[in-house]
């Protein structure tokens, strides 16, 4: 669930305070039979260089997940079909497309910030206030755009990994963007602090129920859930920001596995052709030239001009 801006700047603050606390080497348990992570003082990643303290508030999120965030999930799960689901998930896309369109003007993309207008201004009355999406009939299209987003296409960098109480991975510039975003959004001004814990809350709570599985599988299938997590957010959030072609990677794919041939099967992948050495293949040229030369001579008499021009 996500909490409000300045829930979120308290967190950031009060991490920031221990993240420079030296770790000693610890085992971290993991899940089913997996055997424990040796975890140091050492960063794994030189973009991580908060790595110990990273991986304290990541079992301190999974210990709260399992207590309160997995339960209430599968509760709602349980209480609400696929297709109630997917109306209240319309409504929570619809409130935000106020902000994706200031984003994408402040991107200097007026045509694209004028699509998501649209998007809202149609959703919100064909589409019964944003219930329905009108895209799959020929509405517009919906868009990922953030302040976070916004800030990388003004030349903010990411900065340090960092993972979150509750919120979970981000780093600086996401952190910052998640703080402002909300202020972008004009639905929020009558009732800013309501509003954010408000929609926080539901849109947490969809985003939790969808990924019981994933969450799952990825605390349960992987030798460390920390380094798969830390690069699946980044190979996701690259893809937002454009930084990549590859399609969003799939939630239970394991960091660093070697990709197909984009496009072209992993069976049906060209393989290289094993070709002999040079020095072996010379034989045969010369055998060849031999051979057309034996049966070309009466070609090449016939063909002879005389050594000299009769004159005329």
């Amino acid at each position: 669930m996500k909490p409000s801006p300045a829930a979120l700047l308290c967190l950031a603050l009060a991490m920031g305070g221990c993240a420079g606390d030296a770790a000693k080497p610890r085992q971290v348990a993991q899940a089913g039979t997996l055997p424990a992570v040796v975890v140091t003082g050492r960063p794994t990643d030189p973009t991580d260089p908060f790595e110990a303290t990273n991986r304290r508030i990541l079992d301190f999120n999974f210990k709260l997940d399992d207590a309160v965030f997995k339960p209430v999930a599968k509760g709602y799960r349980a209480a609400l079909g696929p297709w109630p689901r997917q109306r209240i998930r319309n409504v929570l896309d619809n409130i935000n497309e106020p902000a994706v369109a200031a984003n994408r003007l402040l991107q200097g993309r007026p045509v694209a910030a004028a699509t998501s207008f649209m998007r809202f201004v149609l959703n919100s009355t064909l589409g019964v206030g944003g219930l329905f999406d009108l895209e799959p009939i020929g509405g517009p299209p919906r868009q990922v755009a953030d302040l976070g987003q916004t800030l990388a296409v003004w030349g903010l960098g990411d900065g340090p990994y960092l993972m979150l109480p509750v919120v979970g991975p981000s780093n600086p510039r996401e952190l910052t963007g998640m703080i402002g975003n909300g202020f972008l959004n004009p639905l929020g001004y009558p009732s800013p602090f309501l509003t954010a814990i408000g929609r926080g809350v539901a849109e947490g709570l969809d985003e939790r129920e969808r990924n019981i599985e994933a969450i799952e599988e990825l605390r349960s299938g992987s030798i460390d859930p920390y380094a798969r997590l830390r690069s699946l957010w980044r190979q996701h959030r690259d893809a937002e920001l454009g930084r990549t072609s590859v399609a969003e990677p799939d939630v239970l794919e394991d960091p660093g596995e070697a990709a197909p041939a984009v496009g072209v099967p992993l069976a049906a992948a060209p393989q290289p052709v094993a070709r002999p050495p040079r020095t072996a293949r010379r034989p045969a040229v010369h055998q060849h030239r031999k051979w057309a030369t034996r049966k070309k001579p009466a070609v090449r008499v016939a063909t002879t001009r005389p050594a000299t021009r009769p004159t005329l």
